[in-house]
């Protein structure tokens, strides 16, 4: 292969052109569709590197994910620690980048969702990853909740979880800019709800 990435390369850098590249493929064409041969083409590497990085395909997708993850969570506890003692305007701001994500016009949706759909074992990795995702967006969703001194923090936890998940899988339906407000609309009627 006369554009391979030589294995005189540093592996840290071998190893992040894969899974860059992988992750690309995946969100845009979806991970079943794309085979491990398309990957080390588009990634210039031997399939050898590949494996060497990656045990399996399943491992790759889960390296997926678990990037996607660092990067959600990233951009979470930024605007988290924006408004730390003012969990309604942390919320807001949470639903604003929410917003401005499911609004963009390349948004595939929820990468934990799309792989979830995929995947329906339960014991594979990268739906264990799509999982433990979720679960802990409903914990932080909680820990809001609660701040926010509700009667029932769980369920509005629940509630902000099918709210932003809805968002994530219908962002095909919104108008361009219409997503922030509606979600943000959409939590405070909740809150609202929860507090009688």
């Amino acid at each position: 292969m006369p554009n391979a990435i030589s294995d005189a390369h540093p592996n840290a850098e071998v190893r992040a052109r894969i899974l860059e590249t992988a992750c690309t493929l995946f969100y845009q064409q979806g991970v079943r569709a794309v085979g491990v041969d398309l990957v080390v083409e588009k990634a210039g590497v031997a399939k050898t590197s590949l494996y060497r990085h990656f045990r399996t395909k399943d491992d790759l997708i889960a390296a997926f994910l678990q990037r996607e993850d660092e990067d959600f969570w990233g951009t979470w506890d930024r605007a988290a620690d924006q408004h730390r003692d003012q969990p309604s305007a942390e919320l807001d701001a949470h639903l604003g980048w929410i917003g401005e994500r499911v609004g963009r016009p390349n948004y595939r949706g929820c990468p934990q969702i799309n792989v979830a759909a995929e995947f329906p074992e339960v014991d594979h990795p990268a739906r264990k990853v799509a999982a433990a995702h979720k679960r802990q967006m409903r914990q932080r969703l909680k820990g809001i909740a609660e701040r926010l001194g509700v009667a029932r923090p769980d369920e509005l936890a629940g509630q902000l979880s099918i709210l932003i998940n809805g968002a994530f899988v219908s962002s095909q339906i919104f108008e361009p800019g219409e997503a922030r407000p509606l979600l943000r609309r959409a939590a405070h009627a909740l809150i609202q709800a929860n507090r009688t």
